[in-house]
Formats: structure tokens, C-alpha cells, sequence
């Protein structure tokens, strides 16, 4: 019974990572479909996946630090609450202004969710166990991939992108469980805001910008990579990267890669095990790179989703218990937000790389160096704090 009580709290919180993947992808499959429908210029496209990006780098500070305020769930439930909504007005905007003006509200529901959510798990679990519960969570990242897969694949070209959107929308019904199931944390009232706490203390303040870091590398360099990816591929001759099972076996090839992160906590430290994915990210990357058929692709590229959504799991094991449960939410999230910089500076660095000309194996020299510095980071900044034991959460709130 105890075990059941703590996998329905991962399955409940695990849902952020995937609607978040889900909305992710939806997007990547829908703007060549509103390029052509509103005969945009690839800067207007571009803005798009920017004003995503930018909503996603407000909501994860804000957010963050609402969750340590008023609660984890209500924020979290308030998160998707605007993430739904935007789904809801997207399905209507007439033009790309509009387009651009709702993607940035849908961004902040969807940059909010996951610290917040993180936070959550992080408070209610402790040691090696809430270790693996972050990175089981995260994984449910590939499985909203594959149902965007599904509905891009199969769903869309039959009932067009704005009802495949209204589809999405329909996750606001599932706040309804959430308010009935999800377990909270009890907020203690600080005596000052949680930014002050952060940014005055040296040894927080220290924290925050090297795992700000870790999270910069870690984001630009996966969205600059998978974002990029199909396009680049096709540039080269390989039109399988537009095929439903070239989706489906890049995500599933997350799984596995989650999976052993997960059975790795506890085993060896989470620096060790992020300090071996990172590695794997690189030899991927490079193999990727200099990959000539189709099979080669689809093994090097099976290998990079492993490694590279394997290193975000571990980094979402680090990252909460280096904060204190009071300002957990607000390190997550001003961490994460500044992850997501990079991730909006990531695929706008590979399109300029590739307007003045830089070959494919340069492009991915530059994520390598990028990967190598952050490994850096890891092992001489970064200290692998040891979980303490929950304050103020027990499983016996999880019922």
C-alpha cells in the first residue's frame, strides 16, 4: 500500500513533464504547417519558438517563488490552469501577432510547471529515493513526445492543427484530480522574499549561478541539437527524419536512458552519474555528426536521446536539494530560468552558424566544447549534497 501511495504521486506529478514535452512537440510539428498558412518569414517563425522560450524563463521565476509562498499544489495547478487557457486561445488567433502574443502567455504555464513540480517531489520524498522519484518523473518527458507523435502523425492531418490543439486544451479537466489527489507541503512564512534569502547568501547565491550554468549548457544544447535536427538532416539527404517511426524510435530511445539514471541513484553519486551522460552526450553528438546513412542516423541518434534526456534527469536529481525546502522553489526556478535562456539561445545560434556557412561537424564541435565546459563545472564547482530528510512533508500526506 505504501508503495502504491508513492508511485500515484509520481504518475499524478510526472503529467507536468508530460504536457510540457507534449506542447514542446505539438509546436515543432505545427509552425511549418502555420508557415505555410500565414506565408511566414523565417524570422516570424523564429519569434514564435522565442516568445515561447521567453514566457517559459518568467514563469519558471515567478512560479518558483509563488510555490514557496502559497503552496506547491496551487501553483502547480495554476500552471496548468494557464497553459490550458493558451491552448484554448491559440485555437482562435487569426494572425502570427496573435500566435506570438498567446504562445508567450502558454510559455509561463508551461516554464512554471516543471520547477514547481520538481519542488513538490523534492519535498516529498528523501536520500536516494527522492533522487530516483525526479528522474522517474522526468521521464515521463519521452512518453509526451510520443503522444505528440501520435497526434501529429495520425491526429492532425484529419482534423487540422487547431482541433489537435483543442485536444491538448483539454488537460484543464485535469486539474480537477489534481486538486483532490496531489499532496502539498505547509509554507512557512519567511520573514523576507525568497530572492533576498537567495541572492544575499554566498554559498546559495554561488549555487544558483553554477547550476544556472549546468542548466544553460544543458538546454541550449538540447534544443539547439533536436530542433534542428530534422532540418539538418534533410539539408544532408535523409528525409527519414520525417517519418512517424524516426519520431517514435527517438523517443522511446529516452526511456531506457531515464530508466538507468533512476537505478544509478544510490549506486553511485549524481554527479558521477551526470559526469557519464554528459560524456555520453558528447560521443553521441559526434557520431551523429559524421553519420552517412540512414542506419547510422538513426543508431547515433537513438544514443543522443538516450544520453542527452538521461543528463536532464540526473540534473533535475541535483538541483532541489541544494536549497533549503524554503527557497527550494525559488532556486529550482531561477535555475531553470536561466536554462531556459539557453534554450532560446539555441537553435537561433544554429541558424546563424548555418547562414554564414559553418559545416554540421563544426555546429556540433560547438555543443561538444559547450558539454565539455559544463563537465567542468560539474566535477571542480558544483558539490553533490547529500538529500536531508523531509521538512514538514511525510508519505502519510500523500493519502
Amino acid at each position: 500500500m505504501h508503495l502504491l501511495k508513492e508511485y500515484r504521486l509520481l504518475a499524478i506529478v510526472g503529467t507536468a513533464w508530460l504536457f510540457d514535452a507534449m506542447d514542446v512537440a505539438m509546436l515543432s510539428f505545427i509552425m511549418p504547417l502555420i508557415k505555410t498558412e500565414w506565408q511566414l518569414a523565417p524570422a516570424q517563425l523564429g519569434l514564435v519558438g522565442a516568445a515561447t522560450s521567453l514566457g517559459m524563463v518568467l514563469g519558471a521565476l515567478v512560479c518558483g517563488a509563488l510555490a514557496d509562498r502559497i503552496g506547491r499544489k496551487q501553483v502547480l495547478i495554476l500552471t496548468l490552469v494557464i497553459f490550458s487557457v493558451g491552448n484554448l486561445l491559440l485555437i482562435m488567433t487569426p494572425n502570427v501577432t496573435a500566435f506570438i502574443v498567446v504562445r508567450f502567455l502558454t510559455g509561463i504555464g508551461l516554464g512554471g510547471e516543471l520547477p514547481v513540480a520538481a519542488t513538490l517531489v523534492a519535498d516529498s520524498y528523501a536520500g536516494t529515493e527522492r533522487s530516483k522519484m525526479l528522474v522517474l518523473a522526468d521521464s515521463f518527458w519521452a512518453i509526451g513526445w510520443i503522444v505528440a507523435s501520435v497526434l501529429a502523425f495520425w491526429v492532425m492531418p484529419l482534423i487540422g492543427w487547431r482541433m489537435t490543439v483543442l485536444i491538448t486544451a483539454g488537460t484543464i479537466l485535469y486539474t480537477l484530480l489534481l486538486r483532490r489527489h496531489l499532496p502539498d507541503t505547509p509554507v512557512k512564512p519567511q520573514p523576507r522574499s525568497s530572492y533576498k534569502t537567495l541572492w544575499r547568501s554566498p554559498v546559495l547565491r554561488r549555487k544558483t549561478l553554477l547550476l544556472g550554468v549546468l542548466w544553460f549548457i544543458v538546454m541550449l544544447t538540447y534544443y539547439g541539437m533536436f530542433l534542428w535536427l530534422p532540418s539538418l538532416l534533410v539539408m544532408r539527404g535523409f528525409a527519414i527524419v520525417h517519418s512517424f517511426s524516426y519520431t517514435l524510435m527517438m523517443s522511446l530511445a529516452q526511456l531506457p536512458g531515464y530508466y538507468l539514471a533512476a537505478y544509478l541513484m544510490g549506486k553511485i553519486s549524481r554527479k558521477s552519474v551526470l559526469t557519464i551522460y554528459l560524456s555520453g552526450t558528447i560521443v553521441s553528438a559526434l557520431a551523429f555528426s559524421l553519420a552517412s546513412s540512414n542506419l547510422a542516423i538513426l543508431v547515433s541518434g537513438a544514443w543522443l536521446s538516450f544520453f542527452d534526456l538521461g543528463a536532464w534527469g540526473t540534473l533535475i536529481a541535483l538541483t532541489p536539494s541544494q536549497f533549503p525546502q524554503a527557497i527550494r522553489g525559488t532556486g529550482m526556478g531561477t535555475a531553470q530560468s536561466i536554462g531556459r535562456i539557453g534554450a532560446t539561445i539555441g537553435p537561433y545560434l544554429v541558424g546563424l552558424l548555418l547562414q554564414i556557412k559553418v559545416p554540421l561537424t563544426g555546429i556540433f564541435g560547438i555543443f561538444v566544447a559547450l558539454l565539455l565546459f559544463g563537465i567542468g563545472v560539474l566535477l571542480w564547482g558544483v558539490q553533490d549534497v547529500a538529500d536531508q530528510p523531509k521538512e514538514g512533508a511525510t508519505h502519510e500526506a500523500h493519502s
